[in-house]
């Protein structure tokens, strides 16, 4: 049955790589689908090889860091069709998993959302930089940088641990987000359970349910887990490019908005800066969050190079 699966999810991939599916092969797959929750995995496994075996000139995918010794271009899995693919995660990624390790990194104002070769996906903020190792008995994220939204595939032997300073984050199927901010890491949960601890003390693991977070303080060494679920889906309004604002003060805004940007905001008045701020706003649009500003808060803007100045209206 799984194989199969694997060899219909094969054929799928390779139909929609490159172009849409006519409205009776979109059908015919989303019957297929419906069969069996287990096959969404298969087909994200099998689109998963097309975007990692052997990228060709020019492909957006990230490049591996380690190729096997023959190449497999995507040229010469296509022209398989789904035989060739089928053969690609029977054989390929049962030798590469054991070595696949990447590096990802994002600029400022970028976001990635980026398929692992075991089936799980990270969609990585703004300026952040993860590496990605998958062994047999492992996965291993190291966020070195930023922020990562993970959806995890689920496989209860081999754990999927996120490392971020001296916090680990362990999952086996679930998702959620790891933040590493200056003075701690945020970890915060939007399906099923993950495991939050310190290194060292593996031993006194913290469980973080669905709609639950925790803030790993710098200069704290206990973790809690408490309850934020609205906090937790504004945190992450970022994965569709907004800025989710509920009465946080501007100077917290202005901070967040200025990770997405070039062009900065600087709050010339510190009174200013304590103004509640409510409201959805493009994180990647410095002008129009400025302009909604002095309507919101009666303040004007200065120019100043690349530099949007918020002073107080009576300045």
């Amino acid at each position: 049955m799984v194989e199969r699966d694997n060899d219909a999810a094969a054929r799928w991939a390779v139909l929609r790589d490159g172009r849409t599916l006519t409205d009776g092969e979109q059908s015919e797959l989303d019957a297929w689908l419906d069969a069996d929750a287990r096959r969404a995995g298969a087909l994200f496994r099998a689109e998963a090889v097309l975007a990692y075996v052997g990228h060709e000139p020019g492909a957006e995918a990230a490049p591996s860091v380690h190729a096997p010794k023959t190449r497999l271009t995507r040229r010469r899995i296509l022209a398989g069709g789904g035989f060739g693919i089928a053969a690609a995660l029977a054989g390929v990624l049962a030798v590469n998993l054991s070595t696949a390790r990447e590096t990802y990194s994002t600029a400022v104002g970028e976001i990635r959302r980026i398929p692992l070769v075991d089936g799980s996906t990270a969609t990585v903020n703004t300026d952040s930089l993860i590496r990605v190792s998958i062994q047999p008995q492992r996965r291993e994220i190291q966020l070195s940088s930023g922020e990562v939204w993970f959806e995890v595939a689920p496989d209860a032997n081999r754990p999927f641990v996120v490392e971020a300073g001296d916090v680990r984050v362990r999952a086996v199927g679930t998702a959620f987000s790891v933040r590493r901010h200056a003075d701690g890491i945020d970890v915060l949960v939007t399906e099923g359970t993950v495991e939050v601890w310190r290194l060292g003390d593996q031993h006194k693991p913290v469980r973080v349910k669905q709609g639950q977070r925790s803030f790993v303080a710098t200069d704290a060494s206990a973790v809690a887990a408490i309850d934020g679920a609205p906090e937790i889906e504004r945190a992450l309004a970022w994965r569709s490019g907004e800025l989710a604002l509920k009465g946080e003060p501007l100077s917290y805004a202005v901070d967040e908005l200025n990770r997405y940007n070039r062009n900065k905001i600087v709050i010339v008045d510190p009174m200013l800066g304590r103004t509640p701020i409510v409201g959805y706003f493009r994180a990647d649009d410095p002008t129009a969050f400025a302009n909604a500003v002095t309507a919101i808060a009666g303040a004007r803007i200065e120019m100043d190079g690349d530099t949007i100045r918020l002073l107080a209206g009576g300045i």
